[in-house]
C-alpha cells in the first residue's frame, strides 16, 4: 500500500508516468516507494505489488528518464513505461 495515492490523471503542468515493475514481495514494492518518496519533483505516487505497477504524478520539470533511472537503481526490472499515456523506452539512460 502506498503512502501517497496518485490522482487519476495529471493536472496542467504535471506529468503522469506509469511503469510495469517486476516486484516479488512487499520489500520490493517498499524499495520502489522509498526512492519515489525521496525524488524531488514527485507530487504523488502509487506502487502496487498486486498489479506490478508504479504510477507517478510529477511536476513538469521532472523528466521520465530520471524517474525510470531512480526506479531502476532499486535493482528491480522495469518491463514497460509510459509518459502521459505514450509508451516510452525502458532502456536506462546513462547519467
Amino acid at each position: 500500500m502506498a503512502d501517497v495515492v496518485a490522482a487519476s490523471g495529471p493536472a496542467p503542468g504535471e506529468h503522469k508516468y506509469q511503469f510495469n515493475v517486476s516486484m516479488s514481495c512487499g520489500g520490493c514494492s517498499g524499495a520502489v516507494e522509498r526512492v519515489l518518496k525521496k525524488l524531488e519533483g514527485v507530487k504523488s505516487f502509487e506502487v502496487s505489488l498486486e498489479s506490478q505497477t508504479a504510477t507517478v504524478i510529477a511536476e513538469e520539470s521532472l523528466p521520465y528518464e530520471k524517474v525510470l533511472r531512480t526506479i531502476a537503481k532499486t535493482g528491480k526490472k522495469v518491463n514497460s513505461g509510459e509518459a502521459d499515456g505514450v509508451a516510452q523506452s525502458v532502456e536506462v539512460p546513462a547519467e
